[in-house]
């Protein structure tokens, strides 16, 4: 009814008697979800364990199934994570360990040769690359194993014979789209150019124009291992790359391995054929235009991870794309072993072998007395600077700043102490990059030869 200009709606009141009964087809046996007709909206009901929850949304009634209830109303709270991870507990292997370890296990194993890498095989795949190669397509190799030997065989005995060549090893670690380039200035053809220093943009446009000259006859071959490497995974290094790929010229052979590597590249990117003729456009194309090849060759990735510690698990993963070995050792206790640690120590003064021997033992003092659950983060049990030097100076090793730093040099530059700032502007931390085991090992060894001992 309208009052004074105004609506006013009256509900009808629900008995006591309406709001107990219940609807057979809920309670009925056979699992029924329907609602009953009668139920109001926002109401709950549990028949046998079921939970219904009716919600009214713009005259739309949603029914919220027993499945669905079930984890709506027992939701886990916050996931509790633990820093007490697998490969924490598993002690990595020396480097004679790990020899006799992978010796013993492939001895009497003969080789798997697939049947695509035979040499009547192989010609024909190389024969089909270069076709595709000249018809404007680039060439991406996946597939398990390293593709390393068979990509530079393919350089070495057809493309050689073409053009220029470039070979790029996207998996090592200190690898960056930079040193390609420069790689690519190093062609005589290009030296005769005017190379002044500049940025990477710069430089991948200057590459692209001189291969897009019409009296430019002779073409570039790129190999790319593991073109999915961190270092290429940034958007200005895949816009380059898309320049250079794009060019009629230029020709890319790349290979992969990341299980994620085709979500790199856009649809356009990744079907982007390359112009017949060179037009004067100020903003030439890009793209890749792959044509994709399995090439699972079951070869060790013996080269491809020569510069990671296979002899841990947690030695294996580098985590980044340019970490250098310092860094590597810094954060990875496992990288030295024990025999690198007596070499180091057998070349140096027995000043800095007391010196080590003085480190070394204030942190095995500090591992046994603290947590064995973080026993792996050394830094924690690392010595302070200034601690170091107060008690250098108190066992006459040092008596002033340089005479220790001079000391320091030989373990730095070996990596067999490694520091590193504290976030508190506590000054510098330094410890021993070894296990508690191995540290052991290697004090008892350094006292049983040292002299009048």
């Amino acid at each position: 009814m309208h009052r004074n200009g105004a609506a006013v709606f009256h509900e009808p009141e629900i008995t006591s008697e309406e709001e107990d009964i219940d609807d057979p087809d809920v309670t009925d046996e056979s699992g029924s979800e329907d609602l009953p007709i009668n139920t109001t909206p926002s109401s709950r009901h549990k028949v046998k364990g079921k939970a219904v929850e009716v919600h009214e949304n713009q005259g739309s009634i949603i029914v919220q199934t027993a499945f669905d209830a079930y984890f709506t109303y027992n939701k886990p709270g916050r996931v509790q994570t633990s820093n007490n991870v697998f490969s924490q507990f598993v002690l990595p292997l020396t480097a004679d360990e790990y020899s006799e370890a992978i010796g013993t296990a492939s001895k009497g194993l003969s080789a798997i040769q697939p049947s695509l890498l035979t040499e009547d095989n192989l010609q024909s795949v190389f024969s089909r690359y270069i076709c595709e190669l000249i018809e404007g397509f680039n060439i991406l190799c996946y597939g398990l194993g390293s593709k390393r030997r068979i990509l530079n065989q393919f350089a070495t005995d057809w493309c050689s014979k073409r053009g220029h060549v470039v070979i790029g090893n996207g998996f090592q670690p200190d690898f960056s789209l930079k040193d390609l380039l420069t790689s690519i200035e190093d062609i005589p053809a290009i030296q005769e150019l005017d190379l002044s220093p500049t940025t990477i943009e710069k430089q991948g446009r200057r590459i692209h124009d001189f291969f897009a000259k019409p009296t430019q006859k002779v073409h570039m071959y790129v190999i790319i291992h593991n073109i999915d490497a961190a270092s290429l995974r940034n958007a200005k290094a895949k816009s380059i790359l898309a320049l250079l790929a794009h060019n009629p010229r230029i020709h890319i052979i790349a290979s992969i391995d990341h299980i994620n590597a085709p979500l790199l590249w856009s649809s356009s990117e990744t079907f982007s054929r390359k112009p017949d003729e060179f037009t004067n456009d100020t903003i030439p194309s890009r793209g890749f235009s792959w044509m994709w090849h399995d090439l699972s060759t079951l070869a060790a990735y013996d080269f491809e991870l020569a510069f990671a510690d296979r002899s841990s698990i947690s030695g294996a993963h580098l985590g980044g794309a340019r970490r250098k070995t310092d860094t590597l050792t810094a954060q990875n206790a496992t990288a030295m072993s024990e025999t690198a640690a007596l070499h180091i120590l057998a070349s140096v003064t027995q000043k800095a072998q007391k010196l080590f021997t003085l480190l070394g033992n204030k942190q095995l003092e500090a591992i046994e007395n603290g947590d064995d659950a973080a026993a792996n983060d050394l830094q924690q049990f690392g010595m302070a600077y200034d601690i170091l030097f107060n008690m250098a100076r108190e066992n006459f090793l040092a008596t002033n700043d340089t005479a220790l730093r001079s000391l320091l040099g030989e373990f730095r530059d070996h990596s067999l102490v490694v520091s590193a700032q504290t976030g508190t502007g506590g000054g510098e931390i330094l410890w021993i990059p070894l296990r508690k085991e191995r540290l052991a090992n290697v004090l008892r060894s350094l006292n049983t030869h040292a002299p009048g001992s």
